[in-house]
């Protein structure tokens, strides 16, 4: 049976996959059809209602496997067009976190994350949906353009001004040459965020009497390396149908 649109188009186009390449981030404003938007809310508030959940399979880290939906998206043929259209043809799904923030959320500090940093012909993209969207210092994602080509995963730091007195300070783009910089990100609802695994991104607290901004995210990447954010339980390898050449590790 032919599965819902999920988005209003697929794939990059050059320009945007050039983007994407040399800063590591991209934002899709509301590439997410409607219908997605509300099966995502009513998914991840389902997720929501789980929380704080089992201490070994906590729901955010698992979300595909306690809903039926969420799951069903990891080999939706848009999906694997997008992903593919970054990756290449050989891909593996990872991940799918719930990144629900209510408001009042503290928000994520500075952080980037570990893939195969050896082997520069292994990537890995993050895949957000932002399905109600946020505006600015209002739980919204901050990125560091050109951050990603360092291949670094202990990119660490609390505040802005931590990072920049920490890891960023007399760093410059490897591409431009230009001093690195933050950018704090807005999106409109219905918006899709790709993010290169190694790039450094933080997010704002959600201000307080904000409504909860829904989100997930859902990861693929080359096989061949070790992925330490790998989420997948032997039963969910084993049972889900759509996707078994993509769960497998290599």
């Amino acid at each position: 049976m032919e599965k819902a649109s999920l988005f209003r188009s697929t794939c990059l186009d050059t320009e945007a996959k050039r983007s994407l390449d040399e800063t590591g981030h991209i934002v899709l404003p509301g590439l997410l059809t409607d219908a997605a938007c509300g099966s995502l809310t009513e998914a991840l508030s389902r997720i929501h209602a789980l929380m704080p959940g089992d201490a070994n399979y906590p729901p955010n880290h698992y979300a595909a496997q306690f809903d039926d939906y969420l799951a069903s998206l990891i080999g939706h043929p848009q999906m694997l067009s997008l992903a593919r259209s970054v990756l290449g043809e050989s891909i593996r799904y990872d991940h799918c976190f719930s990144l629900n923030r209510p408001g009042g959320n503290g928000g994520t500090n500075w952080h980037s994350h570990a893939y195969a940093e050896e082997d520069e012909s292994l990537g890995f993209i993050r895949i957000f949906f932002y399905v109600n969207g946020f505006g600015a210092d209002d739980g919204n994602l901050k990125v560091v353009p050109g951050s990603h080509l360092f291949r670094d995963p202990q990119i660490q730091g609390g505040t802005d001004e931590d990072l920049l007195e920490g890891w960023m300070r007399d760093r410059v783009d490897p591409a431009s040459g230009r001093p690195l910089t933050i950018e704090a990100l807005e999106a409109e609802p219905g918006s899709v965020a790709l993010l290169w695994t190694h790039a450094a991104h933080a997010v704002n607290p959600r201000q307080e009497g904000s409504d909860t901004r829904w989100c997930v995210v859902y990861g693929y990447r080359n096989p061949g390396a070790d992925s330490k954010a790998r989420r997948i339980t032997p039963e969910f390898e084993n049972r889900y149908e759509g996707a078994e050449g993509l769960l497998s590790l290599y």
